[in-house]
């Protein structure tokens, strides 16, 4: 039974058109419009769908949550969808380690294998909510994973979601997602990945609407955008997410140099930029690099931005009507979405498309859980074999192995014994989430046959103590721990 779901100084450039718009015409009933040809390029599908639309029509298909066009067969479509480290927010899924847990394996073989297992289970879920007509939140295949921002400060609330302080690490372990989750099927895409913060959005939280982040050149190159890059070139990345800051005084996300310059003139990008959630809004209200909506809307569109998570390029309707922006530059952008659209499939029969029939009931499948399970062994990390004073001498040993006949084992801290912390964020309904204290008692258990005997100092509650939008105010542990 499946669960009911809550409904960066480099010269400029100017985007080269996507496609060249054709003038909506009229076909006889034996000629399908182009747009529904499958014998046409997926370009020219795109310029032909995108040319019959009105402004308001085209400017609405530009925000993340796209209604339908029914006169046009276009159904309603939601592109905001999570896969950190397993579907999110969608049900039962396989919940894998989360990201930092990942990297902390250095197998992006294994990373390779784990982003295979979740666009299995991404498609086998948009199809069966496609099925009912469902296309909601979460129930699509653009998944805005994953998070190759670099992680050098502790107190930062999302450094759980990358893989780390390491540019070429980070690198290699998102090539391997992204190249699991988008498959390698020489027609169409499996699902579509997304390389986010573009760029040097690294903490901290409170700031992060207005904040100018302003790197050296060399840390910049060496540090914020390899990752990006590799993602980019290596992996072909089908989306790059603009990020909520600002960098050198412009706007991540309607940025001249991030987005024109470096992504798609040095690294050739050929996809779509979609924004943060309501980043175009903060490049009006809060980092006050224009006036209006309309100013903002224009400017990202200009400098590279497709589309809008939020509702700010509704604003596009009256900027066409001041001048602000041209259609053309509309249909251009509006072209790169379309496309992406129907390379995933959404527009083709579904015996075209590989994945079409994946069934729902690969989601938490046995062999699913059990390379769950090799990925969390895999990331477990040894910090420190403390040098123990042994009693009554001077010597010192090492404190593991521990020794077979132990008694009695402390597990002490706020996240000893809770689920959530295991989880992370942006995670799936693991169905049976456990961790090795299920089953016993949270204030001593006995297991491996009496063998083995453990106690939890209380910490008081339980608590995620960092997330997106909150940072660590320090890195000590809660005081508790060293009564």
């Amino acid at each position: 039974m499946i669960p009911s779901l809550p409904c960066k100084m480099l010269l400029s450039i100017t985007i080269l058109p996507f496609f060249l718009a054709s003038p909506a015409r009229a076909e006889s009933p034996a000629t399908p419009p182009v747009y529904q040809d499958l014998n046409r390029s997926f370009e020219e599908r795109a310029a032909d769908l995108v040319s019959r639309m009105t402004l308001e029509e085209k400017v609405a298909q530009m925000q993340n949550d796209a209604p339908a066009i029914p006169h046009l067969g276009v159904p309603k479509y939601e592109w905001w969808n999570e896969a950190l480290h397993g579907v999110a927010r969608a049900g039962a899924a396989t919940v894998f380690p989360q990201a930092m847990g990942l990297a902390a394996s250095f197998d992006p073989d294994m990373m390779l294998e784990v982003a295979t297992v979740i666009s299995d289970e991404g498609r086998a879920k948009y199809h069966e909510f496609s099925s009912r007509n469902q296309r909601y939140r979460y129930q699509g295949l653009t998944f805005w994973s994953p998070n190759v921002n670099i992680f050098r400060d502790p107190r930062w609330g999302r450094g759980q979601e990358t893989y780390g302080e390491d540019p070429h690490l980070t690198a290699q372990m998102g090539i391997a997602f992204v190249k699991g989750l988008q498959g390698d099927h020489a027609k169409y895409r499996k699902t579509d990945a997304t390389a986010k913060h573009f760029a040097v959005h690294s903490g901290p939280e409170y700031n992060r609407h207005e904040f100018d982040a302003r790197p050296t050149e060399r840390d910049l190159y060496e540090t914020y955008l390899p990752a990006f890059q590799a993602l980019v070139q290596e992996a072909n990345v089908a989306s790059v997410m603009g990020a909520y800051n600002r960098v050198n005084g412009e706007s991540a996300s309607a940025s001249q140099r991030l987005l024109l310059d470096i992504l798609r003139r040095d690294w050739g990008f050929k996809g779509y930029v979609v924004s943060d959630c309501d980043s175009i809004e903060d490049i009006f209200k809060y980092h006050k690099i224009v006036a209006t909506p309309e100013e903002a809307a224009a400017l990202g569109v200009k400098k590279g931005l497709e589309l809008n998570c939020g509702k700010t390029y509704s604003a596009l309707i009256n900027a066409v009507k001041q001048g602000l922006i041209t259609e053309a530059e509309i249909d251009d952008a509006l072209g790169r979405l379309f496309y992406t659209r129907f390379r995933l499939g959404m527009f083709d029969p579904a015996a075209q498309v590989p994945w079409a029939k994946t069934p729902y009931s690969v989601n938490q499948a046995p062999e699913h859980d059990a390379l769950a399970r090799k990925a969390a062994q895999k990331s477990l990390v040894l910090l420190k074999n403390e040098l123990l004073k042994k009693e009554g001498t001077a010597e010192k040993k090492p404190l593991l192995p521990l020794k077979k006949d132990l008694q009695s084992i402390a597990v002490i801290g706020p996240t000893a014994d809770e689920v959530m912390s295991l989880l992370g964020n942006y995670y799936g309904n693991a169905g049976a989430a456990r961790n090795d204290f299920a089953g016993h008692s949270r204030c001593g258990f006995v297991q491996h046959a009496g063998a083995l005997r453990a106690r939890r100092r209380p910490g008081g509650r339980p608590r995620r103590t960092a997330r997106s939008s909150s940072d660590r105010s320090a890195i000590s542990p809660p005081g508790r721990q060293f009564q």
